[in-house]
């Protein structure tokens, strides 16, 4: 009966997944329609944007998942449950395993191929003289710098960190067995894990980049809100007539058919350039000011404010906690010839305090998990709308919405696949425990108390499954295994975090000092063509 109880708890739990993919599947699919260009949107390129959304999406909902089946197997008392056998343990345990090596080896055929693939194709079809022979030559030209650059790090995760025996008489086919022995019994951990280590590196970068900033503009922008539609369509009409004055100025020199001088000319065309930008700002302003959906987001006031607060708070639990978490680190751990890898808890913060307590009703802290990663990935979302795409100091993309090129959106998605593999480590930074057991107990022989005074009766008492506890009595969460195969990514993961602290509490600073932002905020730009205004945006707020 037991085991048909947790047999029916388990396709009850795989129902409300299969449930959460199909949602994360509509959510991609209005995203990237509402960003994609319309006039410049492909089948290929919008597939690939949403496929790669979602897979980000669906790997960050992976570690609840772990968390909550490594606590399933165990009673709150600290036993297993009757139908927890050792096998059945094992065979939860493989499941996870091969989820996360299904979804990490996509992402990479993601990062290394798909996505470059479609990427350099329509960059070649920007070209008048392309065609599509070519188009196809020169992206698969370009991909195959990517699948090098992905073997090689398959190459050095599978064979650098293994021990080879030194022995003089063992000879170098004895070596080269052991080496895909050893890389066969570990089913490529190694090998996938230093791959997707590699990338979460590059993933912390984008964190600190996106995620800070975003993290901190988000709350500020909802609670400050936008410019009054109808004051700014006012001042603009003011700078259009103070344009148009100044090139009848400019105008009024050759009259007598004289030619204008080099310097005016350059002036007269930036003025002209002007003139047609705030005139289809106008056009854009006018539109908002009698759009209902100006109205809607009016009367939604009162609840932005609500939720900018919210976020707000949140932002600063999950920065307190993170600093706290490093503090300790820096404390207590071994140093970074072991990655600051800290085993216990010396220094508590807010979040490990409060997933414990909300271990005790059912399913609490996994709502609360779940709720940070998904303000972790929206908050990456906004600071990459807000800011655009840059390579170091040159801006590649824009995302605006209904303006977004096919390269642009691309671009956004492997940014995303990338943020998402280092939020897994973010977590860990915040609960060390948690994420590596979850709210699994064991039980522990204990003298009895009686009277306040120490007896020689012993008992069997819970404790809560940490380092010290019996290998064979705690699970630990295949996340685990992943995130700390290698100590150098652990370390400079760790710096990182110190970076993102800095870079919050400076958009925070930033976002707190800048004014409200326009409500047409990138909507237009001086280098938008006149033809851009057929396609007015339908979001607004």
């Amino acid at each position: 009966m037991a085991a048909f109880t947790a047999e029916t708890d388990l396709v009850t739990g795989w129902c409300l997944f299969g449930l959460a993919l199909l949602v994360i599947l509509i959510f991609c699919w209005v995203y990237v329609r509402k960003y994609q260009s319309r006039r410049e949107s492909e089948v290929i390129s919008t597939i690939t944007a949403i496929f790669a959304l979602a897979i980000a999406l669906i790997t960050s909902a992976l570690l609840p998942v772990d968390i909550f089946l490594v606590s399933y197997v165990k009673n709150q008392n600290g036993t297993f449950k009757a139908w927890a056998d050792p096998n059945v343990t094992r065979q939860i345990e493989d499941t996870v395993l091969y989820a996360y090596y299904t979804l990490y080896s996509i992402i990479l055929f993601c990062v290394f191929l798909w996505i470059p693939f479609v990427y350099f194709y329509y960059e070649e079809k920007d070209e008048d003289d392309a065609n599509t022979c070519s188009q196809v030559k020169i992206a698969v030209k370009y991909t195959l710098g990517f699948l090098l650059v992905c073997s090689v790090l398959l190459l050095i995760g599978a064979f650098v960190p293994l021990n080879i025996p030194n022995q003089k008489n063992t000879t170098e086919w004895e070596k080269v067995k052991l080496l895909f022995e050893e890389l066969g019994s570990s089913h490529g951990l190694a090998a996938l894990s230093f791959s997707i280590s590699s990338l979460t590196l590059i993933g912390m970068v984008a964190s600190v980049t996106y995620t800070a900033y975003g993290m901190s503009a988000l709350p500020l922008n909802l609670i400050k809100g936008t410019r009054n539609a109808s004051y700014e369509r006012l001042e603009n009409t003011e700078d259009i007539e103070e344009v148009e004055q100044s090139i009848q100025r400019i105008k009024s020199k050759c009259k007598d058919g004289r030619p204008l001088p080099t310097r005016d000319r350059r002036t007269l065309q930036q003025l002209e350039d002007k003139l047609r930008a705030l005139r289809r700002r106008g056009r854009r302003l006018e539109y908002i000011e009698k759009s209902c959906w100006t109205r809607f987001c009016g009367a939604m006031r009162p609840l932005k404010i609500v939720w900018g607060i919210f976020f707000i708070l949140v932002a600063l639990l999950f920065v307190i906690s993170l600093f706290l978490s490093n503090l300790d680190k820096a404390l207590h751990s071994a140093g970074i010839d072991t990655g600051f890898i800290i085993l216990g808890t010396n220094l508590t913060n807010p979040l490990n305090m409060l997933l414990p307590v909300l271990q005790t009703v059912f399913p609490l802290d996994y709502i609360l998990i779940t709720t940070i990663i998904m303000y972790f990935i929206f908050t990456s979302m906004a600071g990459i709308r807000n800011m655009g795409i840059w390579f170091f100091w040159i801006r590649l993309y824009k995302i605006r919405r209904g303006r977004t090129r096919p390269q642009a959106l691309l671009f956004l998605c492997m940014i995303l696949l990338l943020i998402v593999l280092h939020t897994s480590y973010m977590i860990y930074s915040l609960a060390p425990q948690y994420v590596m057991y979850g709210s699994q107990k064991y039980q522990s022989l204990s003298n009895m108390t009686v009277d306040g005074h120490l007896t020689n009766v012993t008992t069997w008492v819970p404790k809560v499954c940490d380092a010290d506890a019996p290998a064979n009595e705690c699970t630990v969460t295949r996340t685990y295994l992943f995130l700390h195969q290698f100590w150098f990514f652990s370390a400079a993961y760790y710096f990182g975090n110190w970076a993102f602290i800095a870079v919050f509490l400076i958009g925070l600073i930033v976002s707190c000092c800048k004014g409200k932002k326009s409500v047409i905020e990138g909507e237009v730009d001086e280098d938008d063509s006149d033809i851009s205004d057929d396609e007015p945006s339908l979001y607004y707020g």
